[in-house]
């Protein structure tokens, strides 16, 4: 079958490509309903990923957060018109010690490879995750980012003393919301504080225990265990500040991307016995989680839908280029395209 592909050929610039697909190669296919605009799909639409970046990734089809429905399915682990969501990560290799999202041979959907701004998506059938037929699929729609959190919770677990008494998280974005939102169903017993800079994005944080100000913070607060959720410039002052108010042995799991090396005090870091913990991206058992605790905490959804900053309907390229430039303006929660074209 003939499937059309939206390529992003050169900063700002989509174009159609046709690729002739084969549906005897066992692949499940589903048909993508919504999509939802990451930041790092921004810095390629944008031009901002680097030249040598482009060069060598484009032309590409963005998108690694998505929901869709079956359409075919030769393994028969799905029913026709199945809500599932697509998992982007495609491991070539197994590993008894390292996960399939930090094996280097692994693929990543937007990031060298096509992502899901197609008219279908081939996947291998262990690649997608059933959703709940009744759930909100604009929120699920970015479940990819959740599955980050999710990841390095499961880490967190695995490595961090058992000391749980207060969770300290920094940055008032996007993951910083959902790192706080899943904390609180995974931790109920634990003191959650979120810490930011914006009054107008942590009047969203509602769940948490306190709210604090990076700017205003108590010389005496501790935690036990801190979560970097800044990124950018803001990596190395949130950091800065967990060394100061995280207490002896705790651990610091960070998250936020900086596209530049940060300063980080080594000497507090050894006088405390901290560890820092990296986490990045997911597998498919952290999609398998996500979406269990989805069903188990069925109220998380409502708390996420205050996430969705715009939806947009896209019908023709034209419409997905408007989601892209409105997208960049956008100071909260995350862009959802239903895809339509």
């Amino acid at each position: 079958m003939i499937n059309q592909v939206y390529r992003l050929v050169s900063p700002r610039q989509f174009e159609v490509t046709y690729k002739d697909e084969s549906i005897v190669d066992n692949y499940l296919i589903v048909r993508p309903t919504h999509l939802s605009i990451c930041a790092a799909d921004q810095r390629y639409y944008t031009g901002t990923r680097g030249k040598e970046a482009m060069r060598k990734k484009l032309p590409m089809a963005l998108t690694h957060e998505g929901v869709g429905e079956v359409v075919f399915d030769p393994s028969n682990r799905f029913k026709i018109g199945s809500k599932v969501v697509m998992v982007p990560n495609t491991p070539v290799e197994n590993d008894p010690y390292i996960s399939e999202n930090y094996l280097r041979s692994s693929k990543f959907r937007s990031s060298g490879y096509d992502g899901f701004m197609q008219d279908y998506v081939f996947l291998n059938p262990d690649r997608a995750v059933q959703l709940p037929d009744d759930i909100n699929m604009d929120v699920v729609a970015f479940t990819e980012l959740m599955t980050i959190t999710v990841h390095a919770l499961r880490r967190f677990k695995q490595k961090a003393h058992p000391r749980v008494d207060i969770f300290g998280v920094w940055g008032d974005g996007n993951l910083g919301f959902i790192t706080c939102l899943f904390l609180k169903k995974l931790y109920p017993n634990s003191k959650v504080i979120i810490f930011g800079k914006t009054d107008y994005k942590l009047n969203h944080f509602s769940f948490v225990d306190e709210t604090l100000k990076i700017d205003d913070i108590p010389h005496d607060l501790t935690v036990d265990h801190a979560i970097e959720c800044a990124g950018g410039k803001g990596s190395q002052y949130a950091v800065e500040q967990i060394i100061d108010h995280i207490n002896p042995e705790g651990t610091i799991s960070l998250l936020g991307v900086s596209e530049y090396p940060i300063e980080v005090n080594t000497r507090m870091v050894l006088e405390k016995g901290l560890t820092l913990l990296g986490s990045s991206r997911s597998g498919v058992v952290d999609f398998e989680r996500t979406v269990e605790i989805f069903k188990e905490h069925q109220d998380i959804i409502d708390y996420l839908s205050t996430l969705i900053g715009e939806v947009f309907e896209v019908r023709k390229i034209k419409d997905a280029i408007n989601a892209f430039e409105n997208d960049l303006s956008n100071s909260w929660g995350k862009t959802v395209m239903r895809w339509k074209i």
